[in-house]
């Protein structure tokens, strides 16, 4: 008996890698997305789709249902051509089909740099002085800028750093400290971060100082974008980075550099007197607008840089080469450390736009560019998946997908849609608390430990992954900090029915716009919204007017607030009051309660994203030769196929 019981061992030991247990230390793969929608992956179809009777918000006209799970009589959907076939992401869906699929993933906030900065600390971002109470500035928009995660946090990285773990990232990056930064070498682990979105910070004082830079934050090693992507990062793609305010810059340029020519007039054909000082102060004023407005045009130069450690080793970046850099540095990764624990981050620059694909996915899609893009980074998810299948690791690897927040309704060209698509759920990207631009996909997939094809319909954080890592890699979590987030394992595990939060806070900056109530006794979610934005043009549901709607200012104040039981209107069509509602009045105490004794935490912290933090700074522009003549390419060893 004995003898058969170690043969069955070692059967089963080779067939797969090696014998798992709860208790022994998996390899760790987070992927995370850029903007995409929950109604973008067939796998989320049946969650995204509108109800059989018609519920929910009017589909748009290039919108990308994947609505794989529900029968097409059972759902009032888009025409056949605006559909997504069901082999689109067939990546994703299987990984999903061996997992955990959680369907009321929750973002920390619904832009990039405050989302991934609550997902690296577990802590909502306005207690790192990572949310802005400016409108233009919600997030890190130069590389040049003074602003970044504080260094007293504590992120993953630094966290299991000092359990002894080795620390790298390789990736793009998008702002400052990004979510990205979350990875860590767990005692012994290799920890890598993959081409994505930093967004978190550069330096502080000077050029060099590299204060928020990976390395500081717990990382020994990073490759990729300090900053991130945007449509400025490719020449022939309309610019993204305030786009309005350049319109007014623009003419604020032209007016003000007439008046010194009008006043001169005058002066020459002594019509009156006019002071040298006026014309003076007049065309100093013409000059700065000048100098602030042309600096827009050094956008790609400036800000889509590629970093080694702390080294500029592309200015600017070439886009055509990220995917293949970062499906090469990922298969390297996992073919060098296969025979020792790591933490592999992949945080894809798809499909944030300008949406740069390889050509071979050009016109792959039925549904135009972002369909190409999604597409690519479903193959992607594949080769990582065949890789870790082929090196017999994957029982003992726990793989999660996600993305950072929504997807961006407003990002268009023409009639085409370039942003992601949220279902049923109202608003997108940068909207405060609509569900649509913070409900985001949540797959977990650790084979003998989670139980494949499980579905949990539980409020959960994109901030949990910070104490889930820390519980499975056996670290120790701060005890001088709030921490907002909860363990996930033994929900995900089966262990305990409903999620630990009981309330969760949506902030838009730093203004709370709405907040959500787990009723446990009876399982019902509420959810009030005290503010929401005003879309523009009146009656459509996103901010096409401004491209990104405002957290203050240009919204709408509710009072009494606008209330809602998300468990039975997931599209938050449906706005209860008290004649319709009998518990509204006590639903509505119960909430304030909480947010009073949530404010009660909150302490001062100096504001990151403030006005003087994120202009762009001369003398903390990173460039690879001499100031202002930025431009070199030392990366000659990129693959050019993959």
């Amino acid at each position: 008996n004995c003898w058969l019981s170690v043969s069955l061992w070692c059967l089963v030991g080779g067939l797969n890698g090696r014998f798992v247990t709860r208790n022994s230390r998996p390899n760790i793969v987070l992927l995370m997305a850029d903007g995409l929608g929950v109604g973008d992956l067939c796998c989320y179809g049946k969650d995204a789709a509108p109800s059989p009777d018609g519920g929910g918000p009017a589909l748009p006209p290039t919108s990308l249902l994947l609505q794989a799970e529900q029968p097409r009589s059972q759902v009032a959907s888009p025409p056949e051509q605006q559909r997504w076939p069901q082999g689109s992401t067939p990546n994703i869906d299987h990984l999903a089909s061996e997992g955990v699929r959680l369907t009321q993933h929750l973002a920390a906030a619904s832009v990039c740099t405050l989302s991934r900065a609550a997902f690296l600390t577990g802590r909502y971002p306005i207690r790192s002085g990572m949310a802005s109470s400016f409108n233009p500035n919600r997030a890190l928009v130069w590389l040049g800028g003074s602003g970044g995660l504080p260094t007293n946090e504590t992120t993953f990285a630094k966290l299991l750093q000092h359990r002894g773990y080795r620390t790298g990232l390789i990736g793009m990056a998008r702002g400052t400290l990004n979510v990205n930064t979350l990875m860590f070498m767990l005692r012994g682990y290799q920890v890598i971060f993959l081409p994505g979105k930093w967004h978190q910070g550069l330096s502080c004082a000077s050029r060099n100082d590299h204060c928020f830079h990976p390395l500081n934050h717990g990382f020994d090693y990073f490759y990729g974008l300090p900053f991130g992507l945007f449509s400025d990062c490719q020449p022939s793609k309309t610019p993204e980075l305030h786009r309005w305010l350049r319109i007014k810059l623009w003419i604020s340029t032209a007016v003000l550099g007439l008046v010194p020519v009008l006043l001169l007039i005058p002066k020459c054909a002594r019509w009156f007197s006019v002071p040298w000082k006026v014309i003076l102060v007049f065309a100093l004023l013409a000059l700065f607008f000048v100098s602030w407005y042309s600096s827009y045009g050094f956008t790609r130069h400036w800000n889509c840089i590629l970093m080694r450690n702390h080294e500029i080793v592309q200015q600017p970046m070439r886009g055509e080469r990220v995917a293949s850099l970062m499906l090469k540095e990922v298969l390297a990764f996992i073919d060098r450390y296969k025979r020792e624990p790591f933490l592999l981050f992949v945080s894809f620059l798809h499909v944030h736009t300008p949406l740069i694909t390889k050509k071979k996915f050009i016109g792959h899609s039925k549904y135009g560019l972002y369909g190409d893009n999604v597409e690519e980074m479903d193959w992607m998810v594949g080769k990582i998946l065949e890789a870790l299948d082929r090196e017999l690791l994957a029982n003992r690897t726990l793989v999660y997908f996600t993305s950072d927040h929504g997807g961006c309704l407003e990002a268009q060209d023409g009639g085409a849609q370039l942003g992601g698509w949220n279902g049923i759920y109202k608003g997108g990207r940068g909207m405060g608390g609509w569900e649509g631009g913070i409900r985001v996909l949540g797959i977990f997939r650790w084979p003998t430990v989670l139980e494949a094809g499980k579905v949990i319909d539980e409020p959960t954080s994109l901030m949990d992954i910070y104490p889930t890592l820390s519980y499975v890699g056996g670290g120790i979590l701060p005890q001088d900090r709030v921490i907002d987030s909860r363990n996930l394992m033994p929900l995900l595990e089966g262990k305990v029915s409903h999620s630990d939060h009981e309330f969760l806070f949506h902030y838009c900056g730093v203004y709370l716009h709405a907040a959500r109530w787990h009723q446990k006794d009876c399982a019902t979610v509420w959810k009030v919204h005290y503010v929401t934005p005003k879309f523009s043009p009146e009656g459509a549901g996103a901010c096409y007017g401004s491209g990104i709607c405002s957290c203050t200012g240009d919204v709408t104040y509710h009072d009494p607030p606008l209330l809602f039981d998300i468990s039975r209107d997931p599209s938050e069509s449906q706005p209860l009051n008290p004649d319709n509602e009998a518990l509204f009045g006590s639903v509505v105490q119960k909430i304030e309660a909480a947010i009073k004794d949530h404010r009660r935490t909150l302490t001062p912290v100096p504001e990151q994203l403030s006005v003087f933090n994120t202009i762009w700074k001369p003398w903390l522009q990173p460039c690879c030769e001499t100031f202002p003549f930025c431009g070199c390419d030392k990366e000659d060893d990129i693959l050019s196929t993959a």
